[in-house]
C-alpha cells in the first residue's frame, strides 16, 4: 500500500547501512533495518525488499562532511551510494549533513546505532522541510 509520505532514510556505512522509515506528515521517523555492506558495496538483495514493502516517494542519505565543511572520503562513498539509489529504484535522493548524528545517537544507545542515525538523519531533513515550507 504506497503512501506518498513516507521517506526512507540511510545512514550508509563502509560494513553497515542503517536504514529508517519516516512521514512527512508528523515528521518523525521509525527504525527500520540495518544491512550488510561489504567493502562499502551495498547488500541490495536487503535494500531492494524493504523498498518493495514500503514504497517510500524519496530516499535521504546521510551525508558525513567534515567539521570544516569540507568533503570526505565517506561522504563521496555517501554520495555514490545516493547515486546508486536513484538509479536502482528511479526515485528521487536527498543528501542531508550527518556530522553529528552518530554522536547525538551514542548518547541514547550503544547497541545498533546505524538505525538510529538513519532515524536522526531523516527526522532532521523531515524537519528541515517544515521550515522552508512555512
Amino acid at each position: 500500500m504506497p503512501n506518498n509520505d513516507l521517506v526512507m532514510g540511510f545512514d550508509y556505512g563502509t560494513k553497515k547501512i542503517g536504514i529508517a522509515i519516516g512521514q512527512q506528515l508528523t515528521n518523525t521517523a521509525t527504525p527500520l533495518a540495518i544491512v550488510k555492506a561489504s567493502n562499502g558495496k551495498p547488500d541490495w538483495a536487503s535494500i531492494e525488499p524493504l523498498v518493495n514493502e514500503w514504497q517510500p516517494k524519496r530516499f535521504v542519505v546521510g551525508l558525513p562532511i567534515n567539521m570544516d565543511d569540507s568533503e570526505s572520503e565517506m561522504s563521496i562513498m555517501a554520495t555514490r551510494f545516493a547515486r546508486q539509489l536513484s538509479g536502482r529504484f528511479s526515485l528521487p535522493v536527498d543528501t542531508m549533513d550527518e556530522r553529528l548524528s552518530s554522536f547525538e545517537v551514542r548518547h541514547l544507545s550503544k547497541d545498533n546505532i546505524d538505525d538510529l542515525s538513519a532515524v536522526v538523519i531523516l527526522e532532521s531533513w523531515l524537519r528541515q522541510q517544515t521550515k522552508y515550507s512555512d
